[in-house]
């Protein structure tokens, strides 16, 4: 279960500040319907032919992010749908991962890309009845940016205001976590202390960058580099912060109810999103550019040029859930105060993914010792 919220402590004075931005920030959100914890659908696709799978429907999620890359092209190219045959294919675009688990978890969608932060709260609050992770989708894309007019080394954040996504996020915990490190103290409930942390949706980040409510944020691309774009500069690079600059950043989670009753269909998701990573290896041009086609789709505009040249490079889009990561950062939210330490066994099922690779003379990926022992 998470743990139970401390009492807050007294905010210094600093924190007035944060507490001034909140209604401009909550008017811009007003305008923004359709994020955060709404979800925009997309429309049905069906394969033009084929018989369809165990499910009519596989309804699945993702966010906007380049971090979701392999969602972004696996939809715009038609890789699930191809390995989904005549089974539709339903797509609904989150904002942040808690947001993901609650629609996990209510049955909204089936399967969902999401960081792993969301999918370990997901899998405790449940007592390991919710969800699975699959496999995996991303590396790396996270990043630190800054106004370097406020902020130009590491120990002058300490008193200003960073945005995180949402609370208990991926990225909010690794800031939270960072934050520790750095000796200051913040309430991980209200994002006051020693750091004011601001719960920020990413749609409308960079307008609050531009009127100076926030001095920085801890967020995925393309939102860090759209913020470079506005002058912000680059404090820290997660990846840096890992060995070997590799951390899980989006995996592939599905919920545990349609794993057992439909896992013909989560392995064609699965092998849908090994194709498209593929050919993201292969294809780096044509993979950014459908990318950015797909973002131009469900945002209403692509990314500019610069932005999308920036972002790019800082992802690895890998197969491997890197599950040899997941436990440090199920540690981070424990240390943060958004989780209770709990048993991580069984979280992983890894096994239609491994017999993909396995048909495709690729290595097996490691759940690390936590894989389910129960059959699909």
């Amino acid at each position: 279960m998470p743990a139970t919220p401390r009492p807050p402590r007294a905010a210094p004075r600093r924190g007035l500040a944060a507490v001034a931005v909140v209604p401009l920030l909550m008017a811009v959100l007003a305008s923004c319907l359709g994020y955060g914890s709404q979800a925009v659908t997309d429309e049905v696709k069906v394969a033009p032919e084929g018989p369809k799978l165990s499910a009519d429907t596989v309804r699945v999620g993702y966010f906007a992010n380049l971090t979701h890359g392999t969602a972004l092209v696996g939809d715009r190219e038609g890789f699930f749908q191809k390995e989904l045959r005549g089974t539709a294919l339903r797509t609904s675009v989150f904002n942040a991962g808690p947001s993901a688990v609650e629609a996990l978890n209510a049955g909204s969608v089936d399967i969902a890309f999401m960081g792993p932060s969301p999918a370990v709260n997901g899998y405790v609050r449940s007592g390991g009845d919710s969800l699975r992770i699959v496999g995996g989708a991303a590396s790396g894309g996270v990043r630190l940016v800054v106004n370097p007019d406020r902020i130009a080394s590491p120990a002058d954040v300490k008193g200003k205001r960073i945005a995180t996504p949402q609370l208990g996020n991926t990225q909010d915990v690794a800031f939270l976590d960072w934050a520790a490190s750095q000796g200051w103290r913040i309430d991980p409930q209200s994002g006051k202390g020693d750091v004011s942390v601001l719960r920020v949706d990413n749609k409308i980040l960079p307008d609050a960058y531009r009127s100076g409510s926030v001095d920085g944020a801890w967020v995925p691309e393309p939102v860090a580099s759209r913020l470079v774009a506005q002058g912000a500069k680059v404090l820290l690079d997660e990846a840096s912060l890992w060995p070997d600059e590799r951390f899980a950043i989006t995996n592939i989670v599905v919920a545990r109810g349609f794993l057992a009753e439909h896992p013909d269909v989560v392995e064609a998701v699965l092998r849908g999103a090994v194709r498209a990573n593929a050919w993201i290896g292969a294809h780096p041009k044509q993979a950014k550019d459908a990318a950015n086609a797909q973002l131009r789709k469900l945002n209403g505009k692509p990314l500019p040029g610069a932005v999308l040249d920036s972002a790019w490079p800082s992802l690895r889009f890998t197969d491997d859930p890197l599950a040899r990561t997941l436990h440090e950062q199920a540690d981070h939210a424990v240390k943060a105060g958004l989780l209770e330490r709990a048993d991580l066994s069984g979280i992983y099922d890894l096994r239609l993914l491994n017999k993909i690779l396995k048909s495709e003379n690729r290595p097996e990926v490691t759940d690390a010792g936590r894989g389910t022992k129960q059959s699909p």
